[in-house]
């Protein structure tokens, strides 16, 4: 098993970093008028992800961590949303989209055991105090 001694280590991120690389790649299509509504809006809420990711990493206390990964959670739904929208704006290919559902599927996947697994550790913390 490898160490983790960096967000960047975190499989989660490494997901959802491919999935932000793919949105910026895609989004650099879209139409001009655009640029200030969902191309700025995808773009913000898929890097937010990752930077959520890395933030909750840095913290120390389980609780901040579990909150930070939670906020992630929360931006990869909002990702998911503004998918759809640019899906059915015609935007993307149904195929494109699909490829981005996917990742974003597998990584709230990834993001939901990791704070299973915080939430576990911090109770059983909790109650050996």
């Amino acid at each position: 098993m490898n160490k983790i001694n960096s967000f960047e280590d975190l499989l989660v991120w490494k997901k959802y970093h491919e999935l932000v690389l793919k949105i910026y790649h895609i989004t650099s299509a879209f139409p001009d008028i655009e640029t200030f509504g969902l191309t700025s809006q995808i773009r913000k809420s898929s890097s937010s992800i990752t930077a959520n990711i890395a933030e909750g990493f840095g913290r120390y206390h389980h609780k901040d961590k579990i909150r930070f990964y939670i906020h992630a959670r929360g931006s990869s739904t909002e990702s998911l949303n503004h998918l759809i929208l640019a899906r059915d704006l015609h935007y993307i290919s149904e195929a494109q989209y699909l490829e981005l559902k996917t990742i974003l599927i597998e990584g709230q996947k990834m993001l939901n055991g990791l704070i299973s697994g915080l939430v576990k550790f911090s109770d059983f913390n909790a109650s050996s105090d």
